[in-house]
């Protein structure tokens, strides 16, 4: 760390040169400043389309170092960013002129084999957990590619290849040590703090950073029936509707998914449709494997089979087969829409946005939720928007920032054509937009979710994420 700098200049103020000289000096970790040899490393998040000059990045080595920089952030008045795996779509994860607050180097993971459960830090991402649970065949529902961090992920729902067998990744938090905004180190669990306990599981960073999660963990694996079915993009009505049919029978043990896309030049795709518009049928079957091929037949049969990959894997490469379609530093932004039910309305939307994509990264998802997802009662998670039968993940990528913003505005016209009523899920919001955060909640949640920012957060130091805001 450089410390002979003239005092640097923020939003809300200065931090002088001695300030960060002693706030370094106190850091079992390390600080980061503008001008050091590894600064643009440590600023650089997954998503490209973010690229921001942090005044200091704290890359903090345990509580004391996260307590030592949110009390920096509250006492001089500087806005403070929370980075765990950094794949904030918004870019919530980083900032300009503040404080970055960076758990990436806490990743110890501890799992409790007889308890089936696991603590893990929260700069943990899916890859690193998945490794020390499969090794007791355990696990717990995570994201869809493996670097995404599990901290944001969770607070914010979390859904993923287990959620209709074993419920969203907030569904099985059992507990939580959490930073406050006055620098308070507190433990959140049904029986403490539960109002707290209450608001991590959906609410998103609003109430304090969360330095270690406690998940409940089921038994998954090694292997598990997963794959995917490609077919030819003139079909997707047939196959969109024949999807909607085949959900309505599914076993809750069965996840699955429709990807809109371009095919990838992958050897498990015939030349000819590389490069082209393809339908893309995904699911993990976690039940049972003598009762998969089965369970998976009608999803594998919704049109003209292009290619049939489904196989028995082992989970942990499931949870990673898709990471190579989605590097680091592409452009990013994702928008949603929860439904409860694909009418034919949807239907429609869906297949001549499909005709529309604006280039070859373009992709719409459509995920069946219901399972295990719908059995919780809506209040019992600040996730309340229970009743949604489908989410909706309109992405639109870029390789650089041309096309960027016009491959925006198609995501934003899908989802506006889905319907003003269609719910937002916050970890796919694209926007720090109060409107999808209120769509994001009923109006109850919501109210319940300002009564705890009053009581955890009144100053709003966390207000980069799809911010609750305090009652002013």
């Amino acid at each position: 760390m450089t410390t002979n700098q003239s005092p640097t200049q923020t939003a809300s103020g200065p931090i002088g040169s001695a300030t960060l000289a002693e706030f370094a000096d106190g850091l079992r970790g390390t600080a980061v400043l503008p001008g050091d040899a590894n600064y643009d490393q440590a600023r650089s998040v997954w998503n490209g389309a973010h690229d921001r000059h942090p005044a200091v990045i704290a890359r903090c080595a345990g509580v004391a170092d996260v307590m030592r920089t949110v009390d920096l952030a509250r006492s001089e008045g500087v806005p403070i960013a929370v980075r765990g795996g950094g794949h904030s779509i918004p870019g919530f994860s980083t900032l300009d002129d503040g404080i970055l607050l960076d758990l990436s180097t806490m990743t110890g993971i501890q799992v409790h084999p007889d308890r089936r459960t696991v603590t893990a830090q929260a700069g943990c991402t899916w890859k690193d957990l998945d490794a020390e649970t499969q090794q007791f065949g355990l696990a717990v529902t995570g994201g869809l590619v493996s670097s995404t961090g599990i901290a944001g992920f969770t607070t914010g729902g979390g859904v993923g290849w287990l959620m209709r067998k074993h419920g969203l990744a907030c569904d099985n938090l059992i507990g939580a040590d959490v930073v406050t905004a006055d620098g308070q180190f507190v433990h959140a669990s049904a029986h403490e703090n539960p109002e707290l306990f209450w608001g991590l599981r959906g609410g998103g960073g609003n109430f304090g950073v969360v330095t270690s999660f406690e998940y409940r963990l089921h038994g998954v694996g090694p292997t598990v029936l997963s794959g995917l079915v490609f077919y030819p993009a003139e079909e997707a009505e047939q196959v969109l509707a024949g999807y909607r049919a085949a959900c309505a029978d599914a076993p809750d043990e069965l996840t699955t998914l429709v990807n809109l896309t371009t095919a990838p030049p992958v050897p498990f795709l015939p030349e000819s449709v590389h490069g082209t518009p393809v339908i893309g049928v995904g699911g993990c079957w976690s039940g049972d494997p003598e009762a998969g091929e089965a369970a998976t037949a009608p999803f594998r049969a919704l049109g003209t089979v292009i290619s049939d990959v489904f196989a028995a894997n082992p989970y942990a490469g499931w949870q990673q087969a898709l990471d190579p379609l989605w590097p680091r530093g592409i452009h990013n932004y994702f928008r949603s829409a929860l439904l409860p039910a694909l009418d034919n309305q949807a239907l429609g939307v869906l297949a001549e946005s499909f005709a529309t994509l604006p280039g070859p990264l373009a992709e719409i998802h459509v995920q069946h939720l219901g399972g295990a997802v719908g059995r919780v009662p809506a209040q019992d998670t600040a996730y309340a928007l229970r009743e949604q039968e489908f989410i909706v993940n309109v992405i639109a990528r870029t390789p650089d920032a041309d096309g960027f913003e016009q491959a925006i505005d198609w995501a934003r016209g899908v989802t506006a054509a889905l319907g003003p009523d269609a719910g937002s899920y916050v970890n796919f919001t694209g926007d720090a937009d109060p409107a999808l955060v209120r769509a994001s909640y009923p109006s109850e949640t919501y109210q319940r979710l300002v009564q705890l920012k009053n009581r955890y957060d009144p100053t709003n130091l966390f207000r980069l994420n799809q911010n609750i805001v305090p009652t002013e």
